[in-house]
Order: structure tokens, then sequence, then C-alpha cells
């Protein structure tokens, strides 16, 4: 039987087959992501049920009760009870230099794309955040919940626009953070419909700061600060994978036969059907032969070698330490 000649269809069959392989490998990287994901649940429940404790206790529920027995007797004048799931919290528990008790407030949004820096203003965090927490689902649908990672030095540009819209619409949100949760669908409006708390007010996102002691502050903080390391560990894993894939394109284009690219599988242990993929002898350039490939490959990535109990509370550990 002839060799079979590569071009671009059996390199993309390869390189995404391959690809599939380093993205479900069991890494260090890939474990410290979804670790940093399980956190963000557990800091999820801590907040917003502190947060449930501070808001009902600057808005009890027998206030928003009377208020909302006001608005239907007496209409619009009385409208001024509201779902949010965002709020100014602020504690004035700090002093300045010369011994002042200053105030210290910040924008928490308990929102799925809800900032990570305290503005009340929609910002890429979110989306960041909102793609890495739900990868899997949105690679189920076919979208690209990497792409803020893999384009992480680059400008906007169509190729990214493209994919975080695909990855928005996905999620089912509309575009603003700002708006009722009835304009979302999906598992936006699933993700956000837990965290809304009744507030009094009428201006927007009720702005006016909502007391917190320092204590509680610090602990939203936390929340999150959990959050952004959410992104941050996805940021490093996808790092990784994305190296290993440019090495891999790289070879893939040198090879002349499609047998060069079936050892190079099976050297890195990814089995290839044989009914879709036809092995052939091989030939191709030194640096870049399957052997040395191999081992170019599997040196930028750290394998989970321990992934015992021990080590994931050594782990967690450390992490609770770094937000102190």
């Amino acid at each position: 039987m002839s060799k079979i000649r590569m071009n671009t269809e059996l390199r993309n069959k390869l390189f995404n087959k391959i690809k599939h392989t380093f993205e479900n490998e069991d890494t260090q990287e890939r474990e410290a992501y979804l670790q940093s994901r399980e956190w963000v649940n557990e800091k999820y429940v801590m907040a917003s049920q502190l947060a449930k404790q501070v808001v009902e206790r600057a808005y009890p529920t027998e206030d928003v009760a009377t208020l909302r027995t006001f608005k239907k007797k007496y209409g619009s004048p009385c409208d001024v009870v509201a779902k949010d799931k965002c709020f100014y919290f602020a504690h004035n528990e700090g002093v300045d230099d010369e011994g002042e008790p200053t105030e210290t407030k910040s924008h928490f949004d308990f929102g799925l794309f809800g900032n990570l820096n305290g503005s009340e203003y929609g910002d890429e965090d979110g989306k960041k955040f909102a793609f890495a927490y739900y990868r899997e689902d949105l690679k189920a649908k076919d979208c690209n919940p990497d792409i803020f990672a893999q384009q992480n030095e680059n400008k906007d540009n169509p190729h990214k626009t493209k994919h975080v819209d695909e990855c928005t619409k996905a999620l089912g949100h509309n575009g603003h953070n700002y708006s009722s949760n009835s304009e979302n669908i999906g598992m936006t409006k699933t993700f956000n419909e837990q965290y809304y708390l009744d507030v009094i007010g009428t201006s927007y996102c009720r702005s006016r700061a909502i007391a917190c002691t320092k204590n509680e502050y610090e602990q939203f903080e936390t929340w999150r600060i959990a959050k952004g390391n959410l992104v941050s560990k996805h940021q490093t894993w996808i790092d990784t994978i994305t190296k290993q894939c440019d090495q891999l394109k790289i070879g893939l284009k040198a090879y002349r036969y499609l047998s060069e690219g079936l050892e190079l599988a099976t050297e890195l242990g990814i089995q290839v059907d044989e009914a879709e993929l036809i092995r052939t002898n091989s030939t191709g350039l030194t640096i870049y032969n399957p052997s040395n490939l191999d081992s170019m490959i599997k040196g930028m990535k750290n394998k989970q070698s321990d992934n015992t109990r021990e080590t994931k509370l050594v782990a967690r550990k450390q992490y609770e330490e770094s937000l102190n």
C-alpha cells in the first residue's frame, strides 16, 4: 500500500484528536482549575448567605411586606421594593493617616457576569469568569469558552468577537449586567435567580451603600477573590495547552505523510481509529520527528502524579493562606 500524503483535512483531524487529549489529561494545571471552581461554589454559598443577613438587617422583611401592601393600595408612588443581585456594601471601621474614620465601599455583583473588581459597570472579567465556570457546558454546545485565555495577548479582533458572542448567547446572557433577570434565559437566568434579594429604594442597583461590619466586608472580598482565582487558574491551564498545540501545529505541518502523524499520536499514548486514519511508515524532519516532538510536548505539561486527599488539603491550605 502506498504512503498517504498529509493534507489539510488529515492534519486537522489529528490535531483535534490530540488537542482533545491534552484538554482531558490529569495535569496539575487542570486540577488547580477544577479545584478553584469548587472553591468558588463554596464561597458563593458563604457570601450569598451573608449577603442575605446583611441586606435583611438593612431592609427588614416586615418593612418590605408593608411597602408591598402600600403599593397594592396606592400604586406606583409606593413602588420602592425590588429584587436585586448586586449591592454596595460599606463599613466605617477603617481610619486614615490622621486617625479619622473612613468609609470602605465596593460594589458586589452576585450575577454570573458580575464584575471582579468592584466596578458597577460591566467588564471583560465577568465574561472570563462565566466562560471558565461553565466551560464544559459551552464545549458541549460547540462554543469556545477558552477564547479569552487563547487571545490573552491580543486586542479585540473579529475571531475573538465571534467566539465571545457565541459563548455569551449560549449562556443566555442578554449582554447587560443590570437589566431584569427576566431578560436572560438558560444558564444565566438559572444562575442569577439564586441570588436575588428584596431591597428598598428607587435608584439603579440601589446604589445607597448598605452597612456591614469590616469582617463581613472582608468575607465578601474573599468570595470575589475566589472568582478571580478561577479566571487565573483557567488562564494558566489553557496556556499550557496552547503551548503544546503551537508545537503540534508546527510538527504536523512539517510531516509529509500521514504515518508520521500517526506515529506521533502513538508516542503520545493516543489511540487513533484505524478505520478513520490509515497507518503507514514514517519519514520527516529530525527536530519534528514523532519521537522528538513527543518529548518536547510532554515536557510542557505537569502531570498530576499524586492526586490524594492529602495533597488536595495541602493545596487548599496554601490557597486559603494566599487570600490573607
